[in-house]
């Protein structure tokens, strides 16, 4: 079996072009691709569209090769057959298809393209409003004067006619149909200046400038002195110094600017930190480029980032901080003896002492001790009598129904108080319960200020490292009279460092803090 495909084409004065060609076999390939027997340049005709084959019995079978169909006498389908010695007509896109036998039994495939709505353009003509309206170009004008007006003209007058005041920080914005100009919403900390443009876009067609930063954030300093910063970046490529020299031609300051690292309109997010290669810029070699630099070079937060350095008291009693980096295992001798296993414990004593007092009804945990501050980082400073005198009393004398409490803090009033201890024969604060654990007779955190006939031996008993005060404090010598070591509680231990604990309230405070494992108060947890 074989097929005859006749094209026909047109010139442009009408007169047609008729193509033959013959191909042997029982199948064809119709579609858009060059490699189909039957090729129809056709967006609307699949690179691979439809199969045709010889069914038997004089009958030809079309079938979709793909998700479209095509048009058989007129109907849609996707798969048909037909008496190619009767005729039929397929119809795939604008390309129409006429099947015939001729007389020496081939299959013959007339193939015409026609214009689609061809002889519809004299029939509605009528209907048409292109009469009525301006011609395309004249409309083209209009609506490009009507959106020059809207979106430039009108934001531009309103904005050089607004009313002018020193500080338009709290009030909406007076310039007319300039929501087109946002490039996206504002951060959440500026979520307020969303209808006030102006309030950092100062002058129009003018980058936001640091004095405008400044007006409100008037604690922030520089990140560096903007010569070093300079320096510590180096010279710009060909490439960056080009941006800059057409940067700079729109009123944007150079790259130290404070909108070169924080960047605004990135949606009602936090305000995006910049990315680490922005940093290594300047930080990967800078030891290169200022050589009296005191800092490390940093060209990645996850592998190539130095130590931190936590900032201590190394020695009991020194009167200057150390700065130590944390790997090396650095140890904090702030006059405290204070383990946090023991505090944290789930059945010990301290732990069932705290299931008995109103107060914790439970043992105890990280945020009983620690508060946050109101400004989110770090936490309040630890008070011995919110936070400790509901274990650690210091009830040392009962007069009547009056309970006689030391007063912490001051040694030498301690010291008078005990002096000053009526000496007269009294009975025990207690009342014969036996105190659990440590806390009992003889134990870690029994209290014994010793009898009241023996009032400087209670002061020295007290000050002992087994005493009331020796269970926290350490114990020394100040001009030959016992004394403790002064408290030294840093609320952190970074010097240009700002951690805020409220970007990881989901995570437990042992994630990161292994205060349940440390039983010396010398850790740096």
């Amino acid at each position: 079996m074989s097929f005859l495909i006749r094209t026909v084409d047109y010139t442009a004065t009408g007169r047609e072009i008729i193509r033959e060609r013959e191909v042997a076999g029982s199948k064809l390939t119709l579609g858009r691709a060059t490699t189909n027997d039957i090729v129809l340049p056709d967006l609307a005709v699949e690179q691979h569209h439809a199969t045709l084959e010889d069914a038997g019995g004089g009958r030809l079978r079309v079938a979709s090769a793909g998700t479209l169909g095509f048009l058989h006498e007129g109907r849609s389908t996707k798969d048909t057959s037909f008496d190619a010695s009767e005729g039929g007509e397929l119809t795939f896109s604008t390309y129409r298809l006429r099947f015939s036998r001729e007389s020496e039994g081939q299959v013959a495939v007339t193939i015409r393209k026609s214009e689609r709505a061809e002889g519809a353009h004299d029939a509605v003509r009528r209907f048409a409003l292109a009469s009525a309206l301006p011609g395309k170009r004249a409309m083209a004008w209009t609506a490009f004067g009507a959106i020059l007006l809207a979106f430039l003209a009108v934001p531009i007058w309103s904005h050089l006619k607004r009313e002018q005041r020193e500080a338009d920080y709290d009030r909406a914005g007076q310039v007319a149909m300039d929501a087109s100009w946002s490039t996206g919403a504002l951060s959440l900390a500026h979520h307020g200046l969303e209808d006030n443009c102006e309030a950092c876009h100062v002058e129009p067609f003018v980058a936001v400038r640091d004095e405008t930063c400044l007006s409100c954030h008037q604690a922030i300093g520089d990140h560096a002195e903007r010569p070093r910063l300079a320096s510590s970046r180096g010279p710009m490529g060909t490439g960056d110094a080009l941006q800059w020299a057409v940067a700079d031609m729109f009123g944007k300051e150079g790259p130290e600017a404070c909108t070169t690292c924080h960047t605004e309109h990135e949606g009602p997010t936090r305000m995006e930190p910049v990315a680490q290669q922005f940093c290594a810029e300047c930080h990967d070699t800078m030891d290169a480029r200022l050589t009296d630099t005191q800092l490390a070079n940093a060209g990645d937060f996850g592998t190539n980032h130095p130590q931190f350095q936590a900032v201590v008291w190394a020695k009991p009693g020194q009167e200057q901080l150390a700065r130590i980096p944390l790997g090396a295992n650095p140890r904090e001798n702030h006059g405290l003896r204070f383990p946090h296993d023991l505090h944290l414990q789930s059945g010990g004593g301290v732990a069932r002492m705290a299931r008995s007092l109103s107060e914790y009804g439970a043992a105890l945990q990280c945020s009983d001790c620690h508060r946050k501050a109101p400004d989110g980082v770090g936490f309040q400073p630890i008070e011995m009598e919110e936070d400790c005198e509901s274990c650690h009393s210091l009830v040392y004398d009962k007069v009547g129904s009056t309970f006689r409490t030391l007063r912490h803090g001051d040694v030498e009033q301690m010291r008078a108080d005990l002096i000053a201890m009526d000496r007269a024969p009294r009975r025990p604060i207690t009342t014969g319960r036996s105190r659990p654990g440590q806390f009992a007779r003889g134990g870690r955190y029994y209290q014994d200020f010793g009898r009241p006939q023996r009032n400087y031996i209670g002061i020295t008993q007290a000050l002992s490292r087994n005493g009331v005060c020796g269970e926290c404090h350490i114990p020394t010598l100040t001009k030959g009279r016992p004394d403790i070591v002064p408290v030294e509680l840093r609320r952190s231990y970074f010097v240009n460092g700002r951690f805020d604990h409220a970007a990881h309230r989901q995570e437990e405070c042992s994630t990161c803090h292994k205060a349940d494992e440390s039983n010396s108060a010398t850790d740096v947890i």
